[in-house]
């Protein structure tokens, strides 16, 4: 049985909330979240820490196997996929700053999916 998220009478409300904080945080730096609410996907509860050695996320993804889970990392976004027969997730995160992606390493315990990257190095000075 999938939950189906176009009856969450608070759906509206928090598109709206997320709405006004995009635009008050502008684009630089920030943290988006596109939640693809298509397919009757569950919402993630997911933060990110921000240190100058690494970029951490951390996401509550309950009642999912650790197979059932699927990452990609284009160096800005960040993508979650996972589904059980109970529920899915489907989560495109915007990461606050780029990242080397060849640099992840992900861990999954008790339903709590952390995602670590270096960021990427300064771009290189050259020399005329």
């Amino acid at each position: 049985m999938r939950r189906d998220d176009s009856d969450d009478p608070f759906d509206e409300f928090f598109r709206e909330i997320e709405r006004m904080m995009d635009e008050m945080m502008g684009a630089e730096g920030d943290v988006h979240i596109d939640r693809d609410t298509g397919g009757g996907g569950a919402d993630l509860h997911v933060d990110v820490h921000e240190t100058d050695e690494e970029i951490r996320v951390v996401a509550d993804v309950p009642g999912v196997d650790k197979d059932a889970i699927d990452l990609k990392c284009d160096g800005t976004v960040l993508t979650i996929n996972a589904e059980s027969p109970e529920r899915e997730y489907h989560e495109r995160l915007t990461l606050p700053t780029r990242v080397d992606e060849h640099s992840a390493a992900a861990t999954y315990n008790n339903g709590i999916l952390e995602v670590t990257f270096d960021p990427e190095e300064d771009s290189a000075d050259i020399e005329l």
